[in-house]
């Protein structure tokens, strides 16, 4: 008997009899799927790697504070355009604790890519005395001005190699030492009128520029560092500030004629959509967890408005594409750019008709105020989650 069954299980291995049919195994026995983890995204050289491909925002939640952070003060640092001075606040007292001089009209307050400096962006409108004011996160203080071009605004490169000073009046980006700001190389975008805003692809290869008065975007390929297509708008006409999607697909642009939001295919260079948000749409900032994309309402379509406009803050939803909640500024207002405490509970925006901060509340969207210099713009919270900064007010990675 012992070599029957011997034969019949040789048999069976090698296929000279037949098992029978196949018996369907229960789904509940069945080994559950394993979910197919999306690619690596391939950075470009010296770019820190992404670590979650599906929210390139993963790195900057809430709390999530670099070693090069920790001994910066809490603060929020705000620059007014035209009193030439930077107001210190005090986040846990709401009070401005200093205030000192820099020059000719500040127009934002930029972390650099390693976070040891925030740059203060003194573009003299108008004039030819442009320069950067750097200021210690350790004491809040500032530092000797350096001359620079027209630094409207400042960029880094992904992989920390260069400050991009984003010379808007001659509408050219400068490549620049990160530390020295000494011009490594100059960029022209003589199709981007108004050049000013930008963010990054999530393998860091290009950018998207707006360009404020061409009514259009200007893509910039940083591997090649040369202007690679333009996209005029279909509406409105003039962009704003500009963030990529957490999965790095699409570009939201604030449009402030447009009252709305422009959603841009980032590979092809198209527009996908629209999202209607409040009136004189102006700056973007994510939520601490990547899901939500808070957008400041100006309450005016021109560039000088009044105060206590109609200025409010749409919080879109990154997945659906729609307005999930508006949190209007009673008495009106003006808010402009600015960014979201580490801890992600607080919305600090600067009123740039009003001479004021808005702090808004997360979780309900009650605001409160701060009364500061003359047109303050954008202002940046310290410190914030992340890794590096790609420049603005905080644009963290």
């Amino acid at each position: 008997m012992k070599s029957s069954l011997s034969f019949v299980s040789l048999a069976l291995s090698v296929g000279l009899l037949s098992a029978g049919p196949a018996i369907a195994q229960p789904a509940a026995l069945r080994p559950a799927a394993t979910p197919a983890s999306p690619p690596a995204v391939s950075t470009v050289p010296g770019m820190p790697p992404v670590v979650d491909p599906t929210n390139l925002y993963s790195e900057t939640g809430a709390g999530r504070l670099s070693d090069a952070v920790r001994n910066a003060l809490p603060r929020v640092y705000v620059p007014n355009v035209s009193s030439n001075d930077v107001y210190v606040i005090d986040p846990a007292t709401l009070k401005v604790v200093d205030r000192f001089k820099v020059g000719i009209n500040p127009q934002h307050v930029v972390p650099s890519w390693d976070l040891t400096t925030l740059w203060v962006a003194n573009n003299a409108e108008g004039r030819t005395d442009g320069s950067l004011t750097p200021i210690d996160p350790a004491t809040g203080k500032p530092g000797p001005p350096i001359a620079v071009d027209d630094p409207y605004n400042m960029y880094f490169t992904p992989d920390g190699r260069s400050a991009i000073v984003v010379a808007e009046a001659y509408k050219r980006l400068d490549f620049r030492d990160p530390k020295t700001m000494a011009l490594q190389v100059s960029l022209a975008t003589p199709e981007c009128g108004g050049i000013n805003h930008a963010d990054f692809s999530i393998d860091g290869r290009y950018a998207i520029f707006t360009c404020e008065f061409a009514k259009s975007l200007a893509k910039i390929d940083f591997v090649e560092r040369k202007v690679v297509g333009y996209l005029k708008l279909s509406k409105g006409g003039m962009p704003q500030d500009i963030r990529v999607s957490p999965d790095g697909k699409l570009f939201f642009v604030a449009d402030m004629m447009a009252d709305g939001v422009f959603v841009v295919d980032g590979e092809t260079l198209k527009e996908t959509g629209f999202i209607a948000t409040g009136k004189g749409t102006h700056g973007l900032y994510p939520s601490r967890d990547g899901r939500k994309l808070y957008v400041t309402n100006r309450g005016s379509n021109r560039i000088h408005g009044p105060a206590h406009g109609k200025g409010s803050v749409s919080v879109v939803d990154f997945a659906t594409r729609k307005v999930d909640a508006t949190w209007p500024i009673p008495d009106g207002g003006s808010p402009d750019m600015g960014n979201v405490s580490a801890d992600g509970t607080q919305l600090w925006l600067s009123g740039r008709y009003d001479n004021v901060v808005y702090v808004f509340d997360t979780a309900s969207g009650a605001v409160q105020k701060i009364a500061v210099g003359k047109e303050p713009h954008g202002l940046t919270v310290w410190p914030q989650p992340g890794r590096y900064s790609l420049g603005h007010t905080g644009n963290m990675r």
